[in-house]
């Protein structure tokens, strides 16, 4: 038994506008089936889509603080002038320069309409096959410990580990990385961002959702009620929820 990830889940006072702008910044279309903004690749919904982590916008009725969020994107680039047009049209959707103390480095550090961060990132070859999300990024204290718990979530494959750094990518060579970065402090308000995972085709829900709690996931109350999706942190209290198949 194992889990993917199949969708970035960013919530946002408005769902629209903010699924817009990610649909406009990855190339990518909005669609707008229920409640939520779902948006992946042209051509209409491949859910979950075989090669791409796609992105789900939720309504909420709450503002982002000003704490930065501990889950963000990296998008990719495939050359300096590609890198600089790229944070061009970016700016010109409503994104906004974002100071994280990042100091003087090679990619540009944003936040989309509504705050989220996210970093265009200078060309990198390891990210030249990865569509235009190069990685889904998790500040955290111990990366480690999160290879560890995420490793044995998911089926992806553990490409690095440090104590500084981790990484995680599909067994198939395809779509995003998935990155556990070191970094001072805690975790102390509820994100903006979270992955959702699903199981596969066959597969048991429960048992799945079991397996997690084992690993040292927790239950998370979000006043979600009744619904078909189960929300849980990490060791670390990042955000997940283990959708159910469709």
């Amino acid at each position: 038994m194992a889990l993917r990830p199949v969708q970035v889940n960013i919530k946002a006072l408005d769902g629209l506008a903010v699924g817009r702008f990610w649909a406009e910044a990855l190339g990518w279309s909005a669609y707008s089936p229920g409640v939520t903004t779902y948006v992946g690749p042209v051509g209409g919904i491949v859910w979950p889509d075989p090669v791409h982590v796609c992105i789900d916008i939720v309504p909420v009725p709450e503002p982002k603080t000003t704490t930065k969020n501990r889950v963000n994107l990296d998008l990719a680039t495939t050359s300096a002038a590609h890198q600089a047009e790229l944070v061009a049209r970016l700016k010109a959707l409503g994104a906004t320069p974002a100071h994280v103390g990042q100091g003087d480095v090679p990619w540009t550090v944003l936040a989309d309409p509504e705050g989220n961060e996210f970093c265009v990132l200078e060309p990198r070859e390891i990210y030249r096959d990865t569509g235009p999300i190069a990685a889904v990024v998790v500040d955290c204290e111990d990366p480690r410990a999160m290879a560890r718990f995420w490793g044995e979530a998911m089926d992806w494959t553990l490409h690095e580990v440090t104590d500084d750094h981790a990484v995680l990518r599909s067994a198939k060579g395809v779509g995003p990385y998935l990155e556990f970065l070191r970094t001072p402090g805690v975790k102390t308000v509820p994100d903006r961002v979270h992955l959702d995972l699903l199981p596969y085709p066959g597969d048991d829900k429960a048992a799945e959702v079991a397996r997690l709690r084992a690993l040292g996931a927790t239950d998370l109350d979000l006043g979600q009620g009744d619904v078909p999706w189960t929300c849980l942190a990490d060791p670390e209290g990042h955000e997940l929820c283990v959708l159910a198949p469709s």
